[in-house]
C-alpha cells in the first residue's frame, strides 16, 4: 500500500511538473473578446451611483466567448471579487478587469469575467486586490449571485499584481 501511494504521488508530481513545463500564454482582457467584438473591455461608461441592488440584472449581453485557449496554461491579471472562502483564504473568486465590477457597478459581459478556483486558499489583502493568476483555462458558462461568467481558470499560482 505504501508503494502504491508512492507511485501515485510520483505520478501526480509528474503531471504537475508537466503542467508547469508547458508554455504559459499571457492573456489580456481584450484577448477574451471574440474577434468581431470591438467594444472596450472594462469600460466604465455605465458607472452608476453606489446602489448595489440588482446589479447582475444590468449585466450587458456577452457577444460570445473564445475557445482558443481551452485546456491551455494561461496568465491573466485582474481584480479579485471573492465568492468562497476556506479559513481566512479565498478558494473561489471572480477575476474582473476593473475595480468595482460586479459589486459597485454592473458586471461586465460574461466574456469579461473569469471564475477562478484554487485548492490552496489565497491569503489576499481583501476585496478588489490586483492579482496575476496562472493556471488551466477554459470556457465555462457559470452563473453566480453576482453575474454570469464565460470563463473558468483552475489556479496553480496566484500572486499580487506587479506592473
Amino acid at each position: 500500500m505504501n508503494r502504491r501511494m508512492l507511485l501515485l504521488g510520483g505520478a501526480s508530481a509528474l503531471v504537475a511538473n508537466r503542467a508547469m513545463a508547458e508554455p504559459v500564454i499571457e492573456l489580456t482582457w481584450r484577448d477574451l473578446l471574440p474577434a468581431d467584438d470591438r467594444s472596450v473591455p472594462g469600460s466604465l461608461r455605465n458607472l452608476l451611483p453606489h446602489d448595489e441592488s440588482d446589479l447582475a440584472a444590468r449585466q450587458p449581453m456577452s457577444t460570445g466567448v473564445r475557445t482558443d485557449w481551452n485546456g491551455q496554461i494561461v496568465r491573466l491579471s485582474g481584480f479579485v471579487v471573492p465568492i468562497d472562502h476556506k479559513g481566512s483564504g479565498v478558494v473561489a473568486f471572480l477575476l474582473v478587469p476593473f475595480v468595482g465590477a460586479c459589486v459597485h457597478v454592473p458586471p461586465p459581459p460574461a466574456n469579461q469575467l473569469v471564475f477562478v478556483t484554487t485548492s490552496t486558499p489565497y491569503e489576499g489583502s481583501g476585496m478588489f486586490e490586483a492579482v496575476t493568476v496562472t493556471g488551466m483555462f477554459g470556457t465555462a458558462s457559470t452563473s453566480t449571485q453576482l453575474a454570469d461568467v464565460g470563463y473558468a481558470l483552475s489556479a496553480d499560482d496566484i500572486r499580487p499584481y506587479k506592473a
